[in-house]
C-alpha cells in the first residue's frame, strides 16, 4: 500500500517538490557558508520524492541556533507552503492521506537540523 500511495504522491507533485528542493539544495551548497543549509534540503528532497512509510523526529536541542535562523529567513515560507496544501488536501476524504504527509513534510520544512527521517 505503501508503494501505491507513494506512486500517487510522486505523479501529483512529489517530482516536482522534490526537484525543487534539490535545486535549492545546489544553489546553497555553491558557498562554503551555504553547506549545512544545502544538505537540510537534500534530506528535505530525499523525503519529498516518497514521504510514504517514513517517520520524521526533529531535535530542535541538538542545533538551536541554526534552526532559529533556518526558520526566520527560509522555513517559515515552506511550512506555511505545507500547512496551507495539508489543509487542503485534507478537505476531501482521498485526500487526507496526503494532507498527512504535507504536515510530515512541514516539521522537517521548518526545523530540518537535527531532525531525522526513519
Amino acid at each position: 500500500m505503501k508503494l501505491i500511495a507513494n506512486i500517487i504522491w510522486f505523479i501529483l507533485g512529489g517530482l516536482w517538490l522534490g526537484l525543487g528542493w534539490a535545486f535549492l539544495g545546489l544553489l546553497l551548497c555553491i558557498t562554503i557558508i551555504g553547506i549545512p543549509l544545502g544538505k537540510q534540503c537534500f534530506k528535505a528532497a530525499k523525503l519529498t520524492f516518497a514521504p510514504f512509510g517514513k517517520k520524521v523526529t526533529c531535535n530542535f536541542d541538538k542545533h538551536p541556533i541554526a534552526n532559529v535562523l533556518w526558520a526566520i529567513l527560509i522555513g517559515w515560507e515552506m511550512a506555511v507552503g505545507y500547512l496551507v496544501s495539508g489543509i487542503l488536501c485534507c478537505i476531501t476524504i482521498i485526500g487526507i492521506p496526503l494532507g498527512l504527509q504535507s504536515f510530515k513534510l512541514m516539521k522537517l520544512a521548518f526545523l530540518p537540523f537535527g531532525a531525522t527521517v526513519h
